[in-house]
């Protein structure tokens, strides 16, 4: 099926699932995932929700023709001998995905996220304007936070194309798989997908190599492990610009998370070392809007002032939340804070805003003085369908 054709046509051949039809629709209805799994129709994610496709209810000879249609011959090998692996495609000129097939109850399933070719500018996705200031700076580590789908990846990819765009350096992105391709403009942009058949075995071993690669900005795609983390806070240390990632939420909760992958015994020099490297932590949530179909990123954001900088070094870091409510002027928020502006405008609902919030009961408070009620967070069933 043509990316021209329209997405209200039925995914479906005589019994036949296509893949491509289901990508078409996807891309049309701008959802972001796509759930393959046997005993249950094409299920798409759209502003958050499950929403069945129009589809025939998937057999195990559906998933295995799905997976196999798409997914690289050296993949397939892997997937035969470990059960799972994962990968990125282009669909025509429409989007990239990513996939991820695994097996379940021995039947082959796969979730497939929707990675938009179009990178986007900080206002269009509602980023703090200091972060273009601070992604000036020619050394230190920049994290970005928060839950699996929350937008992690679109937020970093918008800083490298803003460094791409603007400035002469060399990037080297580590991904696994690579989600955003960046055409080289005012900068060298690198990317290397780590994987057993990829450009590098493992995070760790790229960031040892980007050591020797001339790097000015090194982008981490996730900081999953000890070693991962250990390079990474090297790397901003010795002169480099580190953007990374880590499934944690708020700033305060980052720090520790970090601070705790070390040994004891290395963990007062692990926070010496980020004292001085860290230079900010946005951690981020992705909510439906009630204002127009979509979604918008609610944000906590954190600058290292020398203040910030003396809780890391001095192990009082359930300080930091008081500091960043202190620190506006600098532009930081907490998460909550930012949430409770985006209702006030109507964008978001009080369910939403309290559901993804740090602080529910606070923020219910809040709502009941102001003169609201959150109403009871009524079930929404998986079945209503996209034709």
């Amino acid at each position: 099926m043509s990316s021209g054709e329209s997405s209200s046509s039925n995914p479906t051949t005589g019994s036949t699932v296509q893949i491509d039809r289901l990508l078409d629709v996807m891309v049309k209805q701008d959802a972001s995932d796509l759930h393959i799994t046997v005993g249950r129709p094409p299920t798409v994610r759209l502003n958050g929700r499950l929403r069945n496709l129009q589809t025939k209810i998937l057999d195990p000879d559906d998933t295995m023709a799905l997976m196999k249609a798409i997914t690289p011959e050296k993949n397939q090998a892997e997937f035969q001998e470990q059960g799972g692996t994962d990968f990125g495609f282009s669909f025509s000129e429409a989007a990239r995905f990513r996939v991820s097939v695994f097996r379940q109850k021995t039947f082959v399933a796969m979730v497939l996220r929707l990675i938009p070719n179009r990178l986007l500018s900080f206002e269009q996705i509602g980023l703090p304007p200091i972060s273009k200031e601070l992604i000036k700076r020619p050394r230190g580590l920049f994290l970005v936070t928060g839950p699996t789908g929350s937008g992690k990846t679109t937020t970093i990819a918008t800083m490298v194309d803003h460094v791409n765009q603007n400035f002469e350096k060399h990037i080297v992105t580590v991904e696994d798989p690579i989600e955003y391709y960046h055409v080289h403009k005012r900068s060298i942009v690198n990317q290397r997908e780590v994987g057993s058949l990829s450009d590098v075995p493992s995070f760790a071993e790229a960031l040892r190599r980007a050591l020797r690669q001339n790097p000015d900005v090194i982008l981490v795609g996730e900081m999953r492990d000890l070693e991962t983390i250990e390079a990474a806070i090297k790397a901003a240390e010795t002169g480099h610009l580190v953007f990374g990632t880590l499934h944690t939420t708020g700033a305060a909760g980052t720090i520790n998370r970090i601070i705790d992958a070390f040994p004891v015994n290395q963990q007062e020099q692990v926070r010496v070392q980020l004292s001085t490297s860290l230079l900010a932590v946005l951690s981020q949530v992705l909510l439906a809007r009630s204002d127009k179909p979509g979604r918008i990123a609610g944000y906590e954001f954190m600058v290292v002032t020398p203040a910030i900088s003396n809780l890391i070094r001095e192990s009082k870091t359930f300080r930091i939340d008081s500091a960043i409510q202190t620190g506006k002027k600098f532009g930081m928020q907490l998460l909550d804070e930012h949430l409770w502006s985006i209702f006030s405008k109507g964008i978001i609902t009080a369910e939403e805003m309290v559901e993804n919030s740090r602080n529910p009961d606070d923020l219910k408070d809040r709502i009941r003085k102001a003169g609201g009620t959150v109403p009871g967070m009524e079930f929404d069933g998986p079945s209503e369908t996209i034709s």
